[in-house]
């Protein structure tokens, strides 16, 4: 979607929008459209639309009021997203190819209305490209956006804003993506193409330099796969010289069979978004880029594929990590705390974090816990936990903080080794995050968010279709913004 900025209304614009507070109306409108606003029970509620058709100038123009909620409501800018999104639900494929966003009279700050345009555009993302039989009512007509009597400041509100939509949108294409055509090494070139030339440093590791390195909890786990694993690390440094960067860490299972531990069939294809941490780890890194925000960030990604063969880890393996810690491998399907351990120690080796945040699908017992609301967090710091809690909130990523404790640590001692990689049958999500725990060193603030029940959507959300959510890039990118930029 295009989105642009006019001093005046363009005469080709048949679609025409007003984005509205809880009890207003535009002064001018015409006595048809406000009188059958009315009649419909039109308050203005985030995301209500009411629309008509109206003659102006000689032309007939199809009018749409859309409610911005009140203005007083805490959450204004969820408000004014949804606004945003309601008007791109509505008019997606039907089949004009422009909309006439009028801000005359709204009120609307130069913020408000990069938060109305992030609503537009975020909801009118979709990925057709294997589609091929689509009916015309099918396909996406609305490819402009034109705003016209845009508050002072709007225009530039919305340039920083945009880079933070297509971190999103690169998420969500890296999570949608079929598992034969993202897969590790070529997840890599995908982020190598939309780094090229923004200043970010890309580094890989191949599977030569991480057998080197001795990683082999992450290594253990693409055994089976004819795909080569891989890391990959995004570097930006954009803050004071020298000053310890904050690190995210992504889980990056390009697809999970569960190896030995096989999974049921029925559902196995969505599998293939088990890789949606480090999806979300590189949106977010596209957004911090992109804004040239003044921080030292890494992003950092570990990428396997998860598969069974003759070559495949066994329940009952014994792997040694990075970190020299041995683990005992007794379900093949607990493969994402496998690949986190190798990655989160080589990310403190390497970088030498002030803070490291991991995003992980990592459990469905975080699903049965918290459902599709929130994902989990645990840390071991409470001023990161707290930071994380806010951005969340702020920016409807939201997340539920959960306990992390020595009881819980026992649950995972193995006889044989250092530990092992699944406890009992209770606390699934709890001794997983116990597990990644023991490979971060004391003195480092870390937190894990597990992710599982909010990077796939069963259902439209309020700024998205059916499908990947991008979950986690504004979550990464309003944490910087706030806590690393000041």
């Amino acid at each position: 979607m295009h989105i642009q900025f006019s001093q005046t209304r363009p005469q080709s614009a048949r679609l025409l929008a007003h984005v509205v507070d809880k009890g207003k109306l535009p002064s001018d409108i015409e006595k048809s459209i406000s009188e059958g606003a009315a009649a419909a029970r039109f308050k203005g509620n985030a995301g209500q639309l009411f629309e008509g058709f109206v003659e102006r100038d000689g032309n007939v123009v199809h009018l749409a009021l859309v409610g911005a909620g009140d203005k007083s409501d805490e959450g204004r800018q969820a408000n004014l997203e949804k606004a945003g999104a309601a008007l791109t639900a509505k008019y997606q494929c039907s089949g004009y190819g422009e909309l006439l966003l009028d801000l005359a009279g709204s009120g609307l700050s130069a913020s408000d209305t990069a938060a109305v345009l992030l609503g537009l555009r975020l909801r009118n993302w979709r990925y057709d490209i294997y589609r091929t039989k689509m009916k015309d009512e099918q396909k996406v007509t609305l490819e402009t956006v034109t705003v016209v009597n845009a508050p002072e400041g709007a225009e530039a509100a919305w340039a920083e804003m945009s880079h933070l939509a297509a971190g999103v949108e690169f998420t969500r294409e890296l999570v949608t993506e079929p598992a034969n055509i993202i897969y590790p090494e070529s997840f890599v070139e995908r982020c190598r193409k939309r780094f090229e030339g923004t200043g970010a440093e890309l580094i890989v590791l191949d599977e030569y330099q991480m057998e080197q390195l001795g990683m082999g909890s992450l290594l253990g786990v693409g055994l089976g796969s004819e795909k080569e694993s891989r890391i990959l690390a995004i570097r930006w440094n954009g803050g004071k010289p020298g000053e310890a960067p904050t690190a995210f860490v992504g889980k990056g299972v390009t697809f999970d069979t569960g190896g030995i531990s096989l999974k049921p069939g029925p559902g196995m294809w969505d599998m293939k978004w088990d890789m949606g941490g480090a999806g979300a780890v590189a949106g977010a890194m596209l957004a911090i880029v992109g804004r040239k925000a003044k921080a030292n960030v890494v992003g950092v990604m570990g990428l396997v594929e998860n598969m069974p063969d003759g070559k495949a880890q066994r329940p009952g393996d014994v792997v040694t990590s990075m970190s020299g810690q041995t683990i005992e491998v007794l379900n093949t399907d607990a493969e994402g705390r496998l690949v986190l351990a190798d990655a989160l120690h080589w990310t403190q080796e390497e970088f030498q974090p002030a803070r490291v945040i991991d995003f992980a699908t990592l459990t469905g017992a975080m699903i049965i816990a918290l459902g599709h609301e929130h994902g989990g967090l645990f840390s071991n710091n409470d001023k990161l936990a707290k930071d994380l809690t806010e951005a969340g909130l702020a920016t409807g990523d939201k997340l539920w903080r959960m306990p992390l404790g020595p009881a819980y640590d026992k649950l995972i001692d193995s006889p044989i080794a250092d530990m092992k990689n699944i406890g009992d049958k209770g606390a699934g999500s709890i001794t997983a995050a116990q597990f990644l725990q023991r490979f971060i060193a004391d003195d480092t603030a870390w937190a894990h968010c597990d992710i599982a029940g909010m990077v796939w959507s069963d259902k439209p959300g309020q700024t998205w279709a059916k499908g990947a959510t991008g979950y986690g890039v504004r979550l990464m990118d309003r944490l910087i913004a706030d806590t690393a930029e000041k």
